[in-house]
């Protein structure tokens, strides 16, 4: 009867613990922490009455950057080092789709984006320019099409936009702790 409790609040605690521990360091060339820039986007997410498995997704959706060692400074080296893939692999063991679907699809959101409404690369921060560059660019019209059909592209989008927004070296958030729950509740029901 052990091994539910376990399942439930072992990975809690990891996820916390690594966002704590790893999250403090700027987050590339952004004037935030990868912490800061987690928590900004799961605030903007619950500010626009997201499922609660979304803001999840978004509070963890960098988590990539942070579990894969040859991440740092590979996007400046010209390298994609598949942040959104790694992450989205990483979370899987105790997530469903709900949660790792969007974050698997945020950079494919980036380059739809881009391809799709005018006006959005030019709010790209510098940094998100850098890595589009080496993420392949803007979607073509086909590309942009066949993103639409995936599941979660929606909310992959919508993760994207909080994603960019998420970079306000002054706005205060909840804590890490905050959120405690909301992981807990998404993991109780693999969403």
């Amino acid at each position: 009867m052990s091994e539910p409790l376990e399942r439930d609040v072992q990975p809690v605690q990891k996820l916390l613990t690594l966002l704590e521990n790893l999250g403090g360091e700027r987050y590339g060339g952004e004037d935030v922490s990868q912490l800061e820039h987690a928590l900004q986007c799961a605030m903007l997410a619950q500010e626009n009455a997201a499922p609660e498995s979304l803001v999840v997704a978004a509070l963890l959706h960098d988590i990539g950057h942070l579990v894969n060692p040859n991440d740092e400074g590979a996007a400046a080296a010209g390298i994609d080092a598949a942040h959104e893939r790694t992450g989205a692999a990483y979370l899987a063991r105790w997530f469903g789709p709900a949660v790792t679907a969007p974050i698997a699809q945020h950079v494919a959101a980036k380059r739809y984006l881009c391809q799709a409404e005018d006006g959005y690369f030019q709010r790209l921060s510098d940094e998100s320019v850098r890595s589009l560059a080496v993420q392949g660019g803007p979607f073509s019209e086909t590309e942009a099409e066949a993103f639409l059909s995936r599941p979660y592209a929606e909310a992959a989008i919508a993760l994207r936009r909080w994603d960019e927004a998420a970079k306000d070296p002054e706005k205060v958030t909840p804590s890490l702790g905050d959120f405690r729950p909301l992981i807990e509740r998404a993991l109780a029901t693999r969403q």
